[in-house]
């Protein structure tokens, strides 16, 4: 049997966000079937009218709405709403698929990204709940997963950089909006709501709250949320995570330290291997991947792909994707496409 039924009933909660509108357009291009389509947000949104596949669709009041026939629930409204309503929505029969940090390290909670770990996708999790990973972790647990496999992980450092849509419509529009200011009055500082300091042709080393080790939230997420997908509680994983004056699509550098030499020409095809995962493995012809320059945005992109000059089992690659599609929208669409044909 179907751990969910062919053509669901779905809900969207935070349906007119940035990652909820991304769910949108990718039921579209995916072409995912469902037999109803309920698009839920707060009060304030509640009553307007979406579009989708040529049908318009009336957004509801998450305060109000009844998640009884509803059999799966995406939520993509931020961690407070996932707390306060996740719930109720799993008592009254949905299963949530959960891109908020809320549910992500709870131990009856599966954390999946399905090219690593579909396999805890065969049945429905007791919890009825699903928790989609964080951003920046999606895309780099697919490239360390098949490295691992072969050469088993000691250590990852990582650096992202992290773009503005991470902060949803209204950072991208502080960002433009600042750097149209700094052009036309260099004397007068842009305006900072989404982000600590302005972004506008800036860069901000800190994502999230501080925390008391002086690592951020963002920070620790990465270093938690690696080792429960990759079922390596041992693993060792430090990251310094940025802001980046960049629309769309987060970057990161990564090192990692292997238990035996790395064979870069191994590791290059083990990383063409991986699914949906595009390579570029001769920056000599090919260059390297950036965020303004991949092609599909359903994909992975890795280059820069090389051996450390003073540790053998030592490595780096560089990496690119869509923080909007890969690490929210898509990967919770994929979960619920794998756990409707199981």
């Amino acid at each position: 049997m179907p751990t969910i039924q062919k053509n669901p009933s779905v809900a969207i909660v935070g349906a007119t966000g940035i990652v909820g509108t991304t769910f949108l357009e990718l039921f579209e291009e995916r072409s995912f079937k469902y037999s109803n389509l309920h698009l839920v947000a707060s009060s304030r949104s509640a009553g307007r009218s979406l579009t989708v596949s040529g049908r318009d669709y009336e957004v509801y009041d998450l305060a109000e709405f009844n998640f009884t026939d509803v059999d799966i629930a995406f939520f993509a409204a931020g961690t407070p709403i996932s707390r306060e309503w996740v719930g109720k929505a799993v008592e009254q029969g949905a299963l949530v698929i959960d891109n908020t940090n809320a549910f992500r390290m709870h131990p009856d909670t599966p954390l999946v990204v399905p090219q690593v770990n579909r396999h805890l996708l065969v049945e429905r999790p007791k919890s009825g709940i699903i928790a989609n990973p964080n951003c920046s972790t999606i895309p780099l647990v697919r490239l360390l997963q098949p490295i691992d496999e072969s050469y088993h992980l000691k250590r990852v450092i990582v650096s992202t950089y992290q773009s503005a849509s991470g902060r949803g419509v209204t950072g991208i529009e502080e960002l433009k909006n600042g750097c149209l200011q700094i052009i036309k009055t260099p004397s007068e500082p842009p305006e900072a709501k989404r982000f600590p300091v302005a972004l506008a042709f800036n860069l901000i080393p800190s994502i999230d709250v501080l925390l008391d080790n002086h690592f951020t939230l963002e920070e620790q997420k990465m270093l938690q949320e690696s080792r429960k997908i990759l079922n390596r509680p041992d693993l060792e994983v430090s990251a310094t995570c940025v802001r980046v004056p960049v629309i769309n699509c987060h970057s990161e550098a990564v090192y990692f330290e292997c238990d035996r030499n790395l064979d870069r020409n191994h590791i290059v095809e083990l990383l063409r291997n991986a699914p949906e995962v595009t390579v570029y493995g001769d920056e000599a012809t090919q260059g390297y991947p950036t965020p303004r320059t991949i092609d599909n945005p359903d994909h992975v992109y890795v280059g820069r792909i090389r051996i450390d000059p003073n540790n053998p089992k030592a490595g780096w690659f560089w990496l690119v994707s869509d923080n909007l599609r890969i690490g929210a929208a898509l990967n919770a669409i994929q979960i619920a496409e794998e756990m409707i044909q199981n």
